[in-house]
């Protein structure tokens, strides 16, 4: 059997590189292909699997003249692949689930913190030299602790922000599967039975102090925040994302921050990424991070250690452990 090759976009924290090295032969990219030149690569039959980026486009037409028996995704996400595409063409899809979970709620938590106390703000103005002492109205900011969290989703990463919520004082509401949503059940709850209170989306949208996204980008969920969801929301709300961009009509969120419709923004993922939409950089009510949410040593070396482990299982011809095309 001859040994397995692997395509890799960009290179893996460690350990990723050495686990792809020891099971086979690797071909390292050093960064996104041109779409053509991707497309090529993949066609060729010279690889098993292809160790994708967010960043790599993965579109049917790619997929369909694909000779490859997987494709090993380097983050929880994969709405850079067309799954369907893929499960037409015989293409196993894996993915890095679980290891992020704690290192993305802190950074919800950081940017809910960060947007109402007018952090970049106040750190701007301390370098800058502004600071001449002590005021009584210098920089005012909101509460957070004994506000009310709207949590939209209620997954893994919505309920380890809620514990973190919970533990400041916070409310907490969730609404698991908007704009549709299903009956969740003290027995679902589990540790939050009696501690989180479940409401439609409609009212999730005009209780929330704090409205923070955890919901899988999909047809239902593009664009879940536009302009009338924004209209709905309270004029002191912040919004919160560290789901998807798409998830958020970023024009219409420039807007809503422009003409304060919402109080403020807290952003780690961006509609078109990694461009912002015009006039989004220069307000001083949102606060920017880079895509940052599972950036720690740690967690991007499990991320790592996951998606070699899946690409190599692929390539062998056995089932990943964290397949999204079963």
């Amino acid at each position: 059997m001859a040994s397995p090759s692997f395509l890799v976009t960009t290179a893996l924290p460690a350990p990723g590189m050495d686990i792809l090295a020891a099971a086979g032969s690797v071909t390292l990219v050093g960064g996104p292909l041109p779409a053509d030149e991707l497309a090529a690569a993949c066609a060729s039959g010279l690889y098993d699997v292809l160790v994708s980026q967010l960043g790599d486009g993965l579109d049917a037409g790619l997929l369909e003249r694909a000779q490859l028996k997987g494709v090993s995704n380097y983050a929880v996400g994969y709405n850079n692949i067309d799954v369907d595409a893929a499960t037409r063409a015989g293409i196993m899809v894996a993915n890095t689930p679980d290891v992020l979970t704690d290192a993305t709620a802190d950074i919800a938590l950081l940017l809910m913190l960060g947007t109402a106390r007018r952090v970049v703000e106040a750190e701007h103005y301390m370098r800058s030299g502004q600071y001449t002492g002590w005021h009584p109205e210098l920089l005012l900011g909101a509460d957070v602790s004994g506000r009310t969290l709207g949590l939209a989703g209620f997954g893994r990463i919505a309920r380890a922000t809620a514990r973190r919520a919970l533990g400041f004082g916070m409310e907490v509401l969730f609404s698991p599967r908007p704009p549709g949503d299903r009956v969740v059940s003290a027995e679902e709850l589990g540790e939050f039975a009696g501690k989180v209170r479940q409401v439609e989306w409609t009212e999730l949208l005009a209780g929330s102090d704090f409205l923070s996204l955890h919901v899988p980008l999909a047809a239902s969920t593009h664009h879940l925040i536009d302009a009338a969801a924004l209209r709905a929301m309270k004029p002191s709300a912040i919004l919160v994302n560290t789901a998807r961009g798409p998830i958020v009509d970023e024009d219409a969120l420039v807007h809503a921050l422009q003409t304060g419709e919402i109080a403020g923004a807290g952003l780690d993922v961006y509609e078109n990424e990694p461009a912002m939409a015009a006039g989004l950089a220069g307000l001083p009510n949102a606060m920017l991070l880079p895509h940052v949410g599972s950036a720690t040593v740690s967690v991007r070396s499990k991320m790592a250690r996951l998606c070699a482990e899946n690409a190599v299982a692929m390539a062998l011809g056995r089932r990943p452990a964290h397949l999204v095309n079963p």
